[in-house]
């Protein structure tokens, strides 16, 4: 009889087990946890064909007060922030060429620089664009991957070195390998900032141009293997760097291979196996300040939220649901998940901007504008959902 009756109360304990589960988890009961976390862009809004972009591939975007310029596999256009109006040009509109790859913006003049991936380098001032190629100038190359203002100079990178254009003077002046440290000459990306021009070279790593005393310096993967990354922290983590980003003393970088961030004297590498990065293969760096970077990679957008902590936040999107995805993880423990309606248009992101709290990311099918209402940098205590902290408790037994 006693082995009867203990059978029945074991049952009734498995039939009342899940009834305070379940009571437990209902949203009026769940507990919050704060934690230290950074700020997550979870408003978004986006751009493509049908809002206006004579192409949803974007290669870049750049913007200036209330415009935000983009640059399209076939055409430029530029985005009204205040309205939502975008207008756009194309060869019959007077552009020199379809394929816009680069974008700057002259601060003291407000004119805009168009690099054209086979079409030069162009400028629209006045409603007005003026062209410069390899037959009429100084351009090295018409294949224009990056171009950027410093001073009264307007640099091109090129598949086949650099070049610098005194708008002044009218005077050009070419680098390559006879007069500047390129192992190769493919130009993907530069920035100015600081009194100094970075080129991000295919093979050639990263090359910094001191505007003062126009002398070259060289960052490269110190210990030579284009197949791995032998001596960690060493340098750079590869020498096919696709885009440098240079603020607040800081040198990000991003490789076909992992990215990097360089304080002046210690390096720091970055791989999709330990850190937030959604993958190794980044095509754009951009430094929001000496803690915070976004990477643009083929998998998502990787951003270093706080590098004293290690803290990340991963943007990506679902192709199936189309529903955005945000990963806060610190030291690649998952700290939050935010499931939301819309983040980035598409994983495949080529290019970041930021416009003071907004964020603007170009990708393959258009571009997605994160807006920051009460953007904080670093980290800040916030709760965090009774159920993302069980999952995470889950997750490392």
């Amino acid at each position: 009889m006693k082995y009867y009756v203990c059978i029945l109360a074991i049952l009734s304990m498995s039939w009342l087990a899940p009834t305070a589960s379940c009571e437990a988890m209902k949203p009026e009961a769940v507990e919050e946890t704060m934690r230290e976390l950074p700020y997550v862009y979870t408003e978004w809004k986006h751009f493509t064909v049908k809002e206006g972009l004579p192409n949803d591939h974007v290669f870049a975007i750049k913007t200036e007060g209330p415009k935000a310029w983009v640059g399209t596999e076939n055409g430029l256009a530029c985005i009204d922030k205040l309205t939502g109006k975008v207008r756009s040009w194309n060869e019959k509109d007077g552009l020199p060429w379809r394929v816009v790859s680069s974008l700057d913006v002259n601060p003291k003049t407000g004119e805009l620089w168009i690099g054209l991936f086979g079409g030069g380098l162009a400028r629209l001032s006045g409603g007005r664009f003026d062209h410069w190629n390899q037959l009429n100038s100084g351009l090295v190359n018409d294949v224009v991957y990056g171009v950027a203002v410093e001073n009264d100079n307007i640099w091109a990178a090129t598949t086949a070195g650099a070049s610098r254009y005194n708008t002044i003077t009218g005077e050009w002046t070419i680098y390559t390998e006879k007069n500047a440290p390129m192992e190769e000459i493919w130009n993907y990306g530069v920035c100015h900032n600081d009194g100094k021009v970075h080129l991000a070279v295919w093979g050639s790593g990263v090359l910094e141009f001191d505007v003062a005393t126009e002398r070259w310096k060289d960052y490269l993967d110190p210990d030579g293997e284009m197949e791995i990354d032998l001596y960690r922290d060493d340098g750079i983590v590869h020498v096919v760097t696709s885009g440098a980003s240079y603020v607040d003393g800081i040198l990000w970088v991003s490789t076909y291979f992992g990215m990097s961030r360089y304080d002046g004297r210690y390096w720091r590498g970055y791989y999709a196996h330990e850190t937030g990065l959604p993958s190794d293969f980044g095509n754009a760096a951009k430094g929001r300040n000496g803690n915070e970077a976004w990477f643009a990679t083929d998998k998502g957008v990787g951003v270093v939220a706080d590098f004293p902590t290690d803290t990340w936040v991963t943007y990506t999107r679902d192709p199936e649901t189309l529903r955005g995805r945000a990963v806060v993880s610190r030291n690649k423990k998952v700290l939050d998940i935010i499931d939301m309606p819309k983040s980035i248009p598409h994983n495949y992101t080529l290019w970041v901007d930021f416009d003071n709290d907004d964020v603007w990311v170009g990708t393959s099918k258009g571009v997605g504008w994160g807006i920051g209402s009460g953007y904080y940098k670093g980290l800040k205590k916030r709760p965090v959902r009774a159920e993302v902290v069980a999952g995470m408790k889950s997750n490392e037994r």
